[in-house]
């Protein structure tokens, strides 16, 4: 019994050393990653929301710093994270007998640019982009924006997190 113990924890160690390095969060870092740094995010879209650049640039960084173990820097980071929004717009989704929009769509997409200094095979290039629906008769301001903001920072950084790190 003692030695069918001994061999179960062995065989489990292995098992995980050969998965690599992995987190709770689903990311697999090599070891010999140590930093990240994340770039200013500009806000290149026609609709100027003050402040949406930094807000977002922030909570990419804040995401990284929860859910790795890596040191953020200012420059010469292991990774890379850099690009801008793109598209920042407030849409009608559906109307009203009256002809108002009974329900608005916020979208926001994010052009991002990924760098690996350890890896190159996983830079990338790609955009993410998510939603927020709210009623027609609400004005994006106040509660209302920060909810939007909230949900769309969220799901944005977290897609991602999942395509730079976690590979989903």
């Amino acid at each position: 019994m003692r030695l069918l113990k001994h061999i179960l924890i062995i065989v489990s160690v292995f098992t995980l050393y050969g998965c690599g390095i992995y987190s709770f969060t689903g990311a697999s870092i090599s070891s010999d990653v140590k930093t990240f740094q994340v770039n200013y995010f500009q806000n290149n879209s026609l609709l100027v929301e003050p402040g949406l650049d930094r807000d977002f640039t922030n909570s990419l960084t804040d995401l990284l710093l929860n859910q790795t173990n890596l040191d953020l820097v200012k420059s010469n980071g292991d990774l890379v994270y850099e690009g801008e929004i793109t598209e920042y717009r407030i849409a009608p989704t559906t109307a009203t007998a009256e002809i108002t929009a009974a329900q608005n769509r916020l979208t926001m997409t994010v052009r991002v640019r990924f760098y690996n200094k350890k890896n190159e095979e996983d830079d990338f290039e790609q955009s993410f982009s998510f939603f927020y629906d709210y009623t027609g008769s609400a004005l994006l301001t106040g509660a209302t924006k920060d909810a939007a903001h909230e949900e769309l920072f969220t799901r944005i950084t977290q897609d991602i997190f999942n395509a730079s790190l976690a590979k989903w």
